[in-house]
């Protein structure tokens, strides 16, 4: 029997004890449980992704709506997290190998959309925080593992020398992936700081000359898509690119219907082709994560009106 035969009729954690079992006597079922999973293409058939977030806490951005400690909690993340790849519609997931190594174990990665995060050195409201290293995965794991992408986060800041490392570092990842055959996706941010606080700045003109220096790295950008926030004259944003674009949630400051309103007009935009959300989806304010995410997947695959 093989080493993928044998994980496949051991099966996966049943619950959390058995995870932190399995974590703590049998480490080498990660690699195992990697080579056999169940793995498609990254993109759908229909040509729209649903993917849901899940690396804000190796940045130590643990808040949502005001909470400062509503992700503390692994446990409840991963219920939450399991919940939302079981609804319909939903692709995959985005995360450090903590996260996906927890999922992975429980089963939830199976016939998902797995994208890596790279670089998680810039801690949230810390001195260094856009000094933004390769800490989380690197390109070699990323492929080892069998994902189908690995995103960047690239925050630029034109008056601290730190993000001509940060531009080099996602450069040099964006060359090996494309190279891998694997989706270089990349989140770029004009930032600055406002009272010690690294603040996006989200004005269309910046967006923009974002999106122009992001797309620009790298010695090919065959595989290479954007991750973008929302934000006012998405038309005019999204003429700045012909990449392939995921639209990114954040956490939100406004009401879920008005936030909903702002993806549906966004995803309507040429070159969107879905959503990347987290916090939002996961956190709700009723708690109901499986109608928030259903919710956001009709955004992403509207049903048809009917004639």
């Amino acid at each position: 029997m093989t080493t993928v035969d044998t994980v496949r009729s051991t099966g996966f954690a049943r619950d959390h004890a058995e995870l932190r079992e399995i974590r703590a006597r049998e480490p080498e079922r990660i690699a195992a449980l990697f080579a056999a999973r169940s793995r498609r293409g990254f993109v759908p058939p229909d040509g729209r992704l649903m993917l849901v977030a899940a690396d804000h806490p190796a940045r130590g951005a643990l808040a949502v709506r005001g909470r400062p400690d509503a992700m503390a909690s692994r446990l409840e993340l991963l219920d939450r997290l399991a919940e939302a790849l079981s609804r319909p519609g939903v692709d995959g997931v985005l995360g450090t190998a903590d996260v996906l190594e927890d999922l992975l174990l429980l089963g939830a990665l199976e016939d998902k959309v797995v994208v890596s995060s790279l670089n998680r050195g810039g801690l949230a409201g810390s001195a260094f925080e856009l000094d933004d290293r390769m800490t989380g995965y690197d390109v070699r794991g990323t492929v080892d593992a069998g994902f189908e992408a690995a995103k960047m986060l690239t925050r630029i800041d034109v008056d601290d020398p730190a993000t001509v490392a940060t531009l080099e570092t996602c450069g040099r990842a964006v060359t090996e992936l494309n190279r891998a055959g694997v989706v270089a996706l990349l989140e770029p941010f004009l930032t600055h700081r406002v009272d010690g606080r690294a603040v996006n700045d989200l004005s269309p003109e910046a967006v923009i000359r974002s999106v122009h220096i992001a797309q620009g790295l790298g010695a090919s950008s065959a595989y290479t898509w954007l991750k973008l926030p929302v934000i006012k004259e998405m038309d005019r944003v999204m003429a700045a690119t012909t990449l392939p674009t995921l639209l990114l949630g954040g956490d939100p400051a406004t009401e879920p219907e008005e936030t909903y309103e702002s993806w549906r007009a966004a995803l309507d935009q040429p070159g969107v082709r879905g959503l990347v959300v987290g916090r939002s989806l996961l956190y709700p304010p009723d708690d109901d994560v499986a109608a928030a995410v259903d919710t956001a997947v009709s955004l992403v695959r509207p049903k048809p009106a009917h004639s």
